[in-house]
């Protein structure tokens, strides 16, 4: 049965692929661009109007992630010892119980998070907000630890087991559930209703077209045949894909186990080697990002303009306060909800604080965010492009390297959102739907090969950042709980309770 599933997703993306590639491609973006119009205007809602703007729903990350900060006071820094030791398996129990394991967990949302987003969106950061957005993203990413933390948390502690044995858990659960605790069932439906349709949406461009738009500005660079069929590389990755999700999320978390730790690891090494030939220009541009972060006039508007460029690119990035990465957390297999939020707080970490700044060193460093000659390419919104560029600089064959990590993250980030969505459309239409999920996704992976970069880069902000509207308001709710969670396995951890625990298995 699997089989002939697979065999209907492949021949649906290619019939797909057909009707995208004859239609003409002014179309497709004239449709993106009135949709992304019509969202802006409710999701970007000025809240201090004026140059530069201050959307809302940055304000409403920003706020969010500061207050758990506080409530959980610092729990990103006074908890990431203990959080490595769980995610080493130290703390393993006969009690735990999921369907992957912790590390299994981490890798998988790391794949999602670790994307086009490190490569491509901080390099559009840059472009637009100018070296200081390098420093609110750090801060973002720091924040963003305890939110994902949160998340985590309580992706466990109201996840379901349905009778399939497959789990289901994320922000969908914890808003229904949570809000019923509080006697308001139906706002929790509602809110967690949005949340699901949010996601799906997100999923298909967050998720497939932003990753396949932007990794192919930088795959045409290095192979000019799809300069000519973009509509090739649309199918290639669309069957690379379909081969993973079909096999559901112990395919894909095996697949990420191995792809994610050899994929940051190139990349890294790769940032590095530019970065240290260019040892004496790292002071000068250090010195740049922070000073231009506080700036008063600058690129897009000084220090409000890095700060909005930074907050929603580390948000895109990391996806703390989307809710996105909780649907897999849900699944890891432990005793206490909250070891599972404590091994989340290295996804930030690893994805913002790391990843994110080790391409704004090598962004600045070669000065390619005001080159005039990349000017095209930076009005054209094509990050990956931009990078690549940044690599040249160094050698010829440079760009060659970091075009397979832009096709590793993508590919990476593709296969862990479209379980996100799948999740979500199961919440909304039932598990046995899935495989129409998946034929979708595969088919707007294909389309995205065919839109304009530009576009998929509003599209999927848009579509991605209107997930932290009601995650956010659940985090706010059910705060509380996790704050008596986390008291109580303290507690447990001074007393030696927890140790005790594992000699005994």
């Amino acid at each position: 049965m699997v089989h002939l599933y697979r065999f209907f997703a492949f021949a649906a993306a290619a019939l797909f692929s057909q009707f995208a590639q004859a239609a003409e491609p002014g179309r497709i973006d004239a449709f993106f661009g009135s949709l992304n119009g019509y969202l802006a205007s409710v999701i970007f809602y000025d809240v201090f109007p004026g140059e530069p703007s201050m959307p809302f729903i940055v304000a409403w990350l920003i706020i969010g992630a500061v207050y758990l900060t506080l409530r959980f006071s610092f729990v990103n820094l006074r908890m990431m010892r203990h959080g490595f030791r769980v995610l080493r398996g130290k703390y393993h129990t006969a009690d735990d119980k999921g369907e992957v394991s912790s590390f299994q967990a981490l890798t998988t949302a790391l794949s999602a998070t670790v994307g086009l987003g490190n490569i491509a969106g901080v390099a559009i950061a840059i472009s637009i907000g100018g070296p200081g957005a390098t420093f609110w993203m750090i801060v973002a990413g720091f924040l963003g630890m305890t939110t994902k933390f949160t998340e985590a948390t309580l992706a466990q502690r109201y996840r379901e087991v349905r009778p399939n044995g497959h789990i289901m858990g994320g922000a969908m659960e914890y808003l229904s559930k949570g809000f019923a605790e509080f006697n308001l069932p139906r706002t929790g439906k509602v809110l967690a209703g949005m949340f699901a349709v949010f996601t799906v949406l997100g999923s298909f461009g967050a998720g497939s077209a932003f990753q396949v738009s932007q990794s192919l500005g930088a795959v045409q660079e290095q192979i000019p045949f799809f300069n000519d069929t973009p509509i090739a590389y649309g199918l290639i990755m669309g069957v690379a894909v379909g081969v993973v999700i079909i096999g559901g999320l112990r395919r894909i978390a095996h697949t990420a186990e191995a792809v994610v730790p050899s994929m940051i690891l190139i990349y890294l090494a790769a940032c590095l080697w530019i970065i240290l030939g260019n040892i004496d220009q790292l002071p000068q541009a250090i010195a740049k990002i922070v000073t231009e972060a506080f700036a008063p006039i600058a690129v897009a508007g000084g220090m409000v303009g890095a700060l909005v460029q930074g907050f929603k690119r580390a948000a895109f990035s990391s996806e703390a306060g989307l809710g996105s990465a909780a649907i897999v957390h849900s699944t890891a297999s432990v005793k206490y909800p909250i070891r599972q939020g404590m091994v989340a707080l290295y996804e930030p970490f690893i994805d913002t604080i790391i990843i994110c700044t080790m391409t704004a060193l090598v962004i600045v460093i070669t000065g390619v965010y005001n080159d005039p000659a990349t000017l095209a390419i930076r009005e054209a919104s094509k990050g990956a492009a931009l990078t690549s560029v940044a690599f040249a600089t160094v050698s010829d064959w440079f760009p060659a390297i970091l075009t397979l990590s832009v096709v590793l993250f993508a590919y990476s980030t593709m296969i862990s959102w479209s379980y996100y969505g799948e999740r979500c459309w199961a919440y909304l239409f039932g598990e046995r739907t899935s495989i129409a999920y998946r034929v979708a996704f595969l088919a707007f992976i294909v389309i995205a090969s065919v839109a304009s970069a530009s576009n998929m880069v509003d599209f999927t902000d848009l579509l991605v950042l209107a997930m932290a509207f009601p995650n956010l308001l659940g985090l706010y709710l059910l705060s509380g709980k996790v704050r008596a969670m986390l008291t109580d396995y303290q507690n447990k951890l001074r007393s030696g309770e927890l140790d005790r625990e594992i000699l005994k298995d």
